[in-house]
């Protein structure tokens, strides 16, 4: 049995392209087996990509306070179709920003937690260029919440 990690990500940038192959990097850790990592651009994934998935990282870009406008159209065409089967999924959030990155986070997890979903990690913000810790809190993001549902045994 395996179990199906999916990122949805909107990556514009060098920058935000380069935390989400973090986060991919942490998800495949070899010593995390039995999951299944796939990854959507954020105006590609659809309710069935949610539907199948048994957890979800997000990622995006903060543009003017906010999620990037690919993340939020996502979440709203999942949000009425999956809420309900979705309840309790748990759930990880990477927020790229040339500074702040606050209103960003807080609209995604607002979202989530109307959608019931649970938290496996703090949110990972980054403003500015990412660096080495950056990098690292992403790759431990990705890490945490596939073994969050990797399989026992």
């Amino acid at each position: 049995m395996s179990a199906r990690l999916l990122l949805v990500h909107h990556t514009p940038s060098p920058a935000t392209a380069e935390l989400l192959a973090e986060v991919r990097a942490g998800a495949a850790d070899p010593d995390i087996t039995g999951v299944e990592v796939v990854a959507r651009a954020a105006l590609a994934a659809t309710a069935s990509d949610l539907l199948a998935a048994d957890a979800v990282v997000l990622g995006t870009p903060a543009n003017i306070g906010y999620m990037s406008g690919a993340l939020k159209h996502f979440l709203d065409q999942v949000f009425y179709v999956c809420a309900d089967d979705t309840r309790g999924l748990p759930y990880g959030l990477w927020v790229h920003g040339g500074s702040d990155t606050s209103g960003a986070t807080r609209s995604v997890t607002t979202v989530a937690g109307a959608m019931g979903w649970t938290a496996a990690a703090a949110p990972v913000e980054v403003a500015g260029p990412p660096d080495a810790a950056a990098r690292a809190a992403c790759r431990e993001l990705g890490a945490v919440v596939a073994a969050t549902v990797m399989p026992e045994g």
